[in-house]
């Protein structure tokens, strides 16, 4: 689009040595006259990047993804009452361009945010059923009106109004290979153990899995799965059986097995976090015991 075609739409893109993705990310979004980068101290050449392209560039510590979106909504001056929110391996193909200049010009009524579904790629293709698609996520915001909280590795969002969705899909594609890929499950394994373990994953409701909305579906099959003996077990077959990751060939079964290891990673945490638990409780009681007996 031309200047003058720009969607009244502001753009946040999240980065941490994003500079293989965000070249992609940044030109799929040049439709927006106001695109800004919330950068976590990155130390690759995701700074340079930013400044080749004229986008505005904030740098924030980052403490989780909730964290890291309020932060920037509320200290980064978004030029619109719009915001999309992207990660840096994320595109907005031409038809969620335009569709998001619609809502934007249309006003959306009551609505304050908008779900749109996110088409996960790897090895050059979509993997359409291993990677379990459709997932909904929050995307496009209305200022003021929505807040993020953070949930384990991931976030989810307190809206005040009503949510739509969006019809075209948002494009995630990861670039960098598997042992990257595994070096972030091992970060957000961690600490989806112990957000489990905090006991703060909320009661399996009946209502939730038949839910319209497909965010609490999916937040319900997560409080289910953290209870679940044989975790690892059940995923595989739910991914590469029940949705028919097979279907993606031996990519899909590849994939389906990097998630299946992923879960398993959430149950070792979890069994060594309750362990060394223990272990300090039981040296804090010798140490009263001691220093007890020697009064």
């Amino acid at each position: 689009m031309e200047a003058s075609q720009s969607a009244s739409v502001s753009v946040m893109v999240f980065t941490l040595n994003e500079e293989l993705h965000l070249p992609a990310c940044l030109a799929s979004v040049r439709w927006s006259d106001d695109v800004i980068v919330i950068d976590s101290f990155s130390t690759d050449g995701t700074s340079y990047i930013c400044k080749a392209s004229g986008v505005r560039l904030f740098c924030n510590r980052f403490e989780g993804f909730g964290t890291q979106r309020n932060w920037a909504l509320e200290n980064c001056a978004p030029k619109h009452e719009w915001v999309l929110i992207l990660d840096a391996d994320e595109r907005v193909t031409a038809e969620l361009a335009e569709e998001l200049k619609q809502v934007a010009c249309g006003g959306a009524g009551g609505v304050s945010a908008y779900r749109v579904r996110r088409r996960f790629y790897m090895w050059g293709r979509w993997l359409r059923y291993s990677s379990l698609y459709p997932t909904w996520v929050v995307r496009l915001v209305r200022q003021g009106r929505v807040r993020y909280v953070n949930r384990g590795h991931a976030e989810t969002q307190e809206i005040d109004g009503l949510i739509g969705d969006l019809k075209h899909d948002l494009i995630d594609e990861n670039r960098k290979g598997v042992s990257e890929w595994f070096e972030r499950q091992n970060r957000y394994s961690s600490k989806e153990a112990e957000y489990e373990l905090a006991g703060e994953v909320g009661r399996i409701r009946i209502g939730d899995l038949l839910s319209s909305d497909p965010l609490i579906r999916r937040a319900a099959l997560k409080r289910i799965a953290a209870r679940l003996p044989g975790r690892p077990l059940f995923y595989f077959l739910y991914s590469y059986v029940i949705r028919r990751g097979f279907l993606d060939g031996r990519d899909g079964l590849t994939f389906c097995l990097m998630k299946t290891i992923y879960q398993a990673m959430i149950v070792v945490k979890k069994h060594d976090l309750r362990r060394r638990r223990r272990e300090n409780e039981a040296s804090r009681e010798i140490a009263d015991l001691r220093e007890n007996g020697s009064d």
